[in-house]
């Protein structure tokens, strides 16, 4: 008897599970024959994203950051095991061959690692005693800025996904990340391998949807604390910026080609907070 292959749904990571898009509504991703029905978010499952990661920031940020890191080099253990399925979702992208699908994988596990290894040194990079007039010791700590907003780059499809989360999470971040247009499988495969990791659920949140309408709302939650948006144009930006104004979120417009690299990528989702603390005498 001839067997009916199960097919895989494409479904939504909010809170470490796979909902459908509370509307029930799908959008097709991808072209031609590789095109697949993936949810499509709505306003409300960004506002749930966002309250299951609200909810799970305060004991990331308190986690110690040999946890946080642990963690993370788990995530990029499940990447590595899950390399050829993954390779194969990413495969399905125009342009991407099997063999680069592989080594851009590959590249994505050894990102993790590399973050991995940031999580208990970019305090001690960033952090000082200041020098002051009086009876006082003075430090500066950098903090994590909260519930951060991410829309991935358009490429590369994976390590785009990866290079856009890793420091948020490194930092003590929590976060919800939106694929970008033609990567909704490849999100989906990454988040299965997130899931499998030790990662708690709420801390990483992935969204596939249509940009233009999750956008706005994206830069007007208020309790998104700080949102990076790739691949924009200038009118794109000032929408943004006059969304965004009533929650005084922090905004990043990376510039293609011109990524921050480690650790000020992790900087730049980190508050620096002083503290003043008596000398005894």
């Amino acid at each position: 008897m001839n067997r009916i292959s199960v097919r895989k749904t494409h479904k939504l990571y909010i809170g470490g599970d796979f909902p459908r898009s509370e509307s029930g509504r799908t959008f097709r991703d991808g072209e031609a024959e590789h095109a697949i029905e993936a949810s499509r978010a709505s306003r409300k499952d960004l506002r749930n994203a966002v309250v299951a990661a609200r909810k799970a920031q305060p004991g990331w940020a308190a986690a110690p950051p040999f946890l946080r890191s642990q963690i993370l080099y788990r995530a990029a253990e499940m990447v590595e095991s899950r390399a050829e399925s993954i390779a194969a979702s990413l495969a399905t992208a125009p342009g991407t061959s099997e063999k680069s699908a592989l080594a851009e994988t590959h590249a994505t596990a050894d990102l993790l690692v590399h973050y991995a290894g940031w999580c208990d040194k970019y305090q001690s990079i960033f952090s000082s005693v200041n020098p002051v007039s009086g009876p006082f010791f003075n430090f500066s700590v950098p903090e994590p800025v909260g519930v951060v907003g991410l829309v991935a780059p358009a490429a590369p499809g994976l390590l785009g996904l990866a290079t856009a989360l890793a420091p948020a999470l490194a930092g003590g971040n929590t976060a919800i990340l939106l694929a970008a247009p033609g990567h909704a499988a490849t999100a989906l495969a990454f988040a299965e391998a997130l899931a499998t990791s030790d990662l708690p659920g709420g801390v990483a949140n992935i969204l596939t949807g249509l940009r233009d309408e999750l956008l706005p709302h994206f830069a007007s939650h208020m309790d998104i604390d700080s949102l990076i948006v790739h691949n924009t144009t200038r009118d794109q930006r000032v929408a943004i910026q006059t969304a965004a104004a009533d929650s005084l979120k922090r905004l990043t417009f990376p510039e293609p080609g011109r990524d921050t690299p480690p650790p000020y990528d992790i900087l730049n989702l980190q508050e620096i907070k002083t503290t003043w603390h008596p000398v005894a005498s």
